[in-house]
């Protein structure tokens, strides 16, 4: 077993699973974008492979950011002009990716350390908890992410001039990425002093809005999807379910759930919803 701080078995469960998919790409003869599709789930099912192996499934949790840039790499390399859209879009995924994956890494626990919520997903499926890892934890964001993914390949096979639409999806997406990186630097900030038991931060961002790093997040996919609309605006039906399906899963799934494991441990916590926004940050109510 590897000691709490080496990255040695992260690093060479990535090399592997990045291998798998690009076998992927080379040999399975897929259309375009598909193939892209089946060598992601290869990947995740190598990614997977090392989570039973370890009994960790948060050998998972650096994949949300690595994966993304990668796609929008493989989609536009053969193409023989890249369109000044497709430029400013992929700058703006690699630096979201870089700022999210060296958070993740700075702040990451060790092979001892395991998101709370992957337990508590694989004991509410009882004997198919193996199923649940695997899909549930696995599979489904990866098929979430993918299609968070597709503005990138609209943008990467689309030409067209810049127009109003992509300015908007730049403000939009730096925009989202200054919420969630202040969002992240105040709460690990407050985590490095807090001292009360049962204590949580409730200044900054954070005053006005419960989850601010989720509504930076949100605000991402938000703007690759307005990227992909101006690409490719008849194509709507393929380029806006991803940021709906981001919008559903922190909303009904994400939110909820560290809402509820907030009010167990935190006395004052029901108060502070009562008077802060979920996700929107908006002033609070008195």
């Amino acid at each position: 077993m590897a000691k709490a701080g080496d990255f040695t078995p992260i690093v060479v469960a990535y090399a592997v699973c990045l291998a798998a998919g690009a076998a992927v790409l080379r040999w399975s003869g897929l259309p375009p974008a598909w193939d892209a599709f089946a060598a992601d789930v290869a990947a995740t099912l190598v990614i997977f492979a090392f989570s039973r192996a370890y009994g960790n499934s948060s050998f998972y949790d650096a994949y949300w950011s690595v994966i993304p840039p990668l796609l929008g790499l493989w989609w536009l390399w053969p193409q023989a002009v890249v369109t000044p859209r497709a430029w400013i879009m992929l700058a703006l995924v690699w630096l979201w990716a870089i700022r999210l994956t060296a958070n993740w890494s700075v702040h990451w626990g060790g092979l001892h350390h395991e998101d709370w919520r992957y337990p508590l997903v694989r004991a509410r499926a009882g004997k198919a908890a193996w199923l649940a890892d695997l899909f549930g934890i696995h599979l489904f964001p990866t098929v979430q992410v993918f299609l968070g993914c597709l503005p990138l390949y609209a943008v990467a096979t689309r030409g067209g001039p810049l127009g109003l639409l992509d300015a908007l999806a730049v403000l939009v997406t730096l925009g989202a990425l200054l919420i969630e990186t202040i969002a992240d630097l105040q709460l690990h900030a407050f985590i490095g002093r807090k001292t009360e038991p049962g204590g949580f931060i409730r200044s900054g961002l954070w005053g006005w809005s419960r989850h601010p790093n989720y509504f930076g997040e949100l605000g991402f996919w938000w703007g690759l999807m307005l990227f992909g609309l101006a690409a490719a605006p008849d194509q709507w039906w393929w380029v806006v379910p991803g940021a709906l399906a981001m919008t559903a899963m922190f909303a009904f799934a994400s939110i909820p759930l560290m809402d509820q494991r907030s009010l167990q441990r935190r006395p004052a916590y029901a108060d502070y919803m009562r008077k802060v926004s979920a996700l929107v940050p908006l002033p609070p109510r008195a």
